[in-house]
């Protein structure tokens, strides 16, 4: 069996795969030829759901061309194998009518098998925000993995994990209405700064009626927050609105901008757990 070198951190599904060593089945080839019917899915395929069509579509071109990417196994009891990842293209064989099928066979225990396949799952291209939000959260209580932890296996920065981790918080109603694109992720970020659910699918229904655009929302948004403050003018509020924008993309957090109309005023900027304070710290450390 060959050996490999300790898994690299922030590289995804390739550190993930690269972690586990290849199992040298048939020589000096890492890549095997596996008979279908001694395939087995996995029992925790985060993917529940295969468009037929499109899997109609890929058998077509398997029969033309052939499997370009191996899927990955790992061999179980019996002299059978198991998807760790590819099962599309082990199914669209199948429906292709072939027999056999190039795979990389595998060492890995159950635990790595489930992240291996969760973080697969996340990297397709079609996964719209709600979905990769839902698998990041089921990675964290599967895995017990922390934002920082996660981060670092999907080889995402901590505040991506935490903008779409944050979507999950959001009305039914306006995860909806992301999934079927009627808004964009921007405009998610935004609308998840607004504490009031009732205001915030007034909001939603707003931008998605008027096709408001995320700069807009963000107006919006900020407005909302300063209520009480003293605005020196609508030209001025618009510009501490932007600003109290920019800064939640930054943070990756709710950032309030209060204003008299003296000059005077202060920053908040919220946060949910110990985790996210010492992110919030952490950044502004780098700021020196």
């Amino acid at each position: 069996m060959a050996n490999k070198k300790p898994i690299g951190l922030g590289k995804g599904l390739g550190a993930l795969l690269d972690s586990n060593p290849i199992v040298e089945t048939g020589g000096s080839s890492s890549i095997c030829e596996i008979d279908l019917d001694r395939i087995d899915a996995n029992p925790n395929q985060p993917r529940t759901v295969f468009d037929a069509e499109a899997l109609e579509e890929l058998a077509a071109s398997i029969r033309e061309i052939g499997v370009v990417q191996p899927i990955t196994l790992r061999e179980v009891a019996g002299g059978r194998y198991q998807i760790v990842a590819g099962e599309r293209r082990y199914r669209a064989s199948k429906m292709a009518g072939l027999n056999r099928i190039p795979a990389y066979v595998r060492a890995m225990d159950d635990e790595t098998l489930m992240e291996v396949a969760l973080v697969e799952n996340l990297q397709r291209e079609d996964l719209n925000a709600i979905e990769i939000a839902l698998g990041y959260q089921r990675i964290m209580d599967e895995c017990r993995y922390t934002q920082e932890r996660l981060a670092e296996r999907v080889g995402k920065k901590r505040a991506t994990v935490a903008n779409y981790l944050r979507l999950l918080k959001l009305p039914a109603e306006v995860q909806l209405g992301l999934q079927d694109k009627s808004i964009e992720m921007g405009h998610a970020r935004a609308l998840a700064g607004i504490d009031d659910p009732a205001v915030m699918i007034k909001l939603y229904e707003e931008t998605v009626a008027k096709s408001l655009s995320v700069r807009e929302l963000e107006r919006r948004v900020a407005a909302l927050q300063h209520t009480g403050a003293q605005p020196a003018g609508e030209a001025v509020g618009n510009v501490y609105a932007e600003l109290a924008g920019r800064l939640s993309q930054q943070f990756a957090t709710t950032v309030k901008i209060d204003r008299s109309a003296s000059g005077k005023g202060k920053i908040v900027l919220a946060f949910a757990s110990d985790d996210e304070l010492e992110h919030i710290i952490a950044l502004l450390d780098q700021m020196h």
